[in-house]
């Protein structure tokens, strides 16, 4: 009798290229472990290398310049345990090399532009979010680390993010429609702040969703406005505000969790995390721990860490709850 699942769970991150993707991986890996844990950057999957793209006059971000049939084959194959020939795209170079063997894991994560694009792709994930950055936000981000690591002047960057926009508003934005989850970066409402060093973080999850139970703040259903700075929370100005309610997204209902502001001490999540239900979490403080294995990491001291934390335990609920459905009706045979 087989009670062991061979259940391969595929995981979609979606999102713009420098949205924190590489971040929210790294705290993926935590959770699953980097054994149990396969990542497939859907960048490979162009069908048109930097030259070709440029001859075309199409950017990455152009379904033209991906394969999505091979992407969706492939996918499919790894899902159901198979073994693939997976292409690779160099970034240095911008060309494509020979494609690399990639054998079947517990845990599949698809990561890039397009994860949620075709719809056939979009139906064997199991879990997925999108990483959602507001245009301040991304130009505040991409200025200081193409300016100071590049070289790249202010006109440059700007440029840079303006020419991709109108395929990004196209092809990548509108995948937010069918993600489970959606973590958003948006400019603060405690101060002014024009160099986006303090953020308002959402983590809208969406309802109904089978086997996921969203993350909610004191009362489930409520709403809620809280600023927990004081005795128990260290809170330089200007404070954090963290806020709870239902709303409508894409026409959906969704539960949103928002932090605005900054954690001064990482320590001391241990509060926020006690008064959060269906984290998701094995342990008084497991969530807290996850955090501070990342203290230096981008967004560690506000909700982008704090969020990213958090749907990394939903995905391992997910996986765990859907394994162990498997493992039954395989003891079953």
């Amino acid at each position: 009798m087989n009670t062991e699942s061979n259940r391969v769970v595929l995981i979609g991150v979606a999102g713009d290229s420098g949205c924190g993707k590489s971040t929210f991986l790294r705290r993926l890996k935590d959770l699953f472990g980097e054994k149990f844990m396969t990542v497939i950057c859907l960048d490979d999957y162009h069908s048109l290398d930097r030259k070709g793209r440029k001859a075309a006059g199409v950017t990455a971000l152009n379904p033209k310049a991906n394969n999505f049939d091979l992407m969706y084959e492939q996918v499919k194959a790894l899902k159901e345990g198979h073994a693939i020939d997976k292409p690779i795209y160099n970034h240095e170079t911008g060309e494509l090399d020979p494609p690399e063997r990639i054998e079947p894991n517990k845990v599949v994560v698809i990561e890039g532009l397009h994860p949620l694009y075709d719809e056939r792709v979009r139906e064997l994930i199991d879990f997925s979010v999108y990483l959602d950055i507001s245009d301040e936000v991304k130009i505040n981000w991409k200025i200081k680390r193409d300016m100071a690591e590049r070289g790249h002047t202010y006109e440059d960057v700007l440029a840079s993010i303006n020419s991709r926009k109108p395929d990004f508003t196209a092809y990548i934005e509108p995948q937010k429609e069918f993600a489970d989850i959606v973590i958003q970066v948006l400019p603060t409402q405690l101060i002014e702040d024009k160099e986006s060093k303090y953020l308002r973080v959402r983590l809208i999850q969406k309802e109904g969703v089978e086997g996921f139970d969203p993350v909610y703040l004191f009362d489930e259903g409520s709403t809620i406005d809280w600023r927990p700075c004081g005795r128990k929370l260290t809170c330089a100005y200007p404070g954090i505000k963290l806020f709870y309610g239902p709303d409508s997204y894409y026409g959906h209902e969704v539960s949103v969790l928002e932090v605005d502001g900054y954690f001064d001490n990482l320590d001391e999540m241990i509060y926020i995390e006690s008064h959060l239900s269906k984290t998701a979490t094995k342990f008084y403080g497991e969530m807290t721990e996850l955090l501070l294995k990342h203290p230096d990491a981008p967004g560690s001291n506000d909700g982008t860490g704090l969020f990213q934390v958090l749907v990394g335990l939903k995905m391992r609920e997910t996986y765990e709850l859907l394994t162990k459905e498997e493992a039954k009706a395989a003891a079953r045979v």
